[in-house]
Parts: C-alpha cells; structure tokens; sequence
C-alpha cells in the first residue's frame, strides 16, 4: 500500500524551481528578482545576463531550471513562458568572529537565502 500521491501545488500551464542556499543576503538577492518579475523568460535571461550583481549568475540557473522543468516535466511551449513569480526567503546564517582590540570579539554574520521562481505558459490570446 502506497501512499496516496499529494496534488499539485502549482496549475497545470505553471512549473517552479527553487535554490535553496544561495550565499547572499536576501535583500541583495530580491534586487535582481525584482529585475525579472513579470517579463517572458528570454527577455528574463538577457536581463540576468548583462546584470552587474554576482548572484544573478545563480538566479539565471535556477531560471534554467524553471523552463527545463516547464519543458520536459510539463510539455509547455518555452516560446509562451512569463516568470510569474520570483519570490525571496531567509535562510540560514553562519556566525564567525572578527577579532578586536583589547580582547574581545565582533560578531560577522554570513547570511544565505533562498529564490523560488516560477514560470507560467501565456495562452494564444494574451
């Protein structure tokens, strides 16, 4: 006896990838998810291209993996895709130290995040 399969969270024209630590913090990282919600995925991917930030390099892998996931997973036309959603989280935090006069210590944080992005096929219509 198997358990029973869960529904899909997305609709059935949506398909999502998420990373999970990125080494950033997510204020940084929500800059550049700002940059590409709501615009069809090639135009998303030039974005994240050309952009000056060095985590849009990561943000346009998991992008990639978004329209894989539409293509091979869903049989959605990847010509009609939008990124619908780009959405940000925390994640952990790694404390270090940084060593200070007269013995003592200050805290560094290293924050990570986390991106989810999902992309959606547009109908004939739109």
């Amino acid at each position: 006896m198997s358990q029973k399969q869960n529904p899909r969270r997305l609709e059935g024209v949506e398909a999502m990838a998420k990373v999970r630590t990125l080494r950033t913090s997510a204020r940084k990282l929500n800059l550049v998810a700002q940059s590409i919600r709501g615009l069809k995925v090639q135009k998303a991917l030039n974005e994240l291209e050309f952009s000056h930030k060095r985590i849009a390099i990561d943000v346009r892998k998991a992008l990639y993996s978004a329209i894989s996931n539409a293509e091979n997973n869903h049989n959605l036309d990847i010509d009609n895709l939008v990124v619908a959603e780009a959405y940000v989280g925390k994640n952990l935090i790694m404390k270090r130290f940084a060593a200070r006069a007269r013995g003592r210590a200050s805290r560094i944080e290293k924050p990570f995040s986390e991106i989810t992005i999902v992309v959606r096929e547009l109908g004939e219509a739109a």
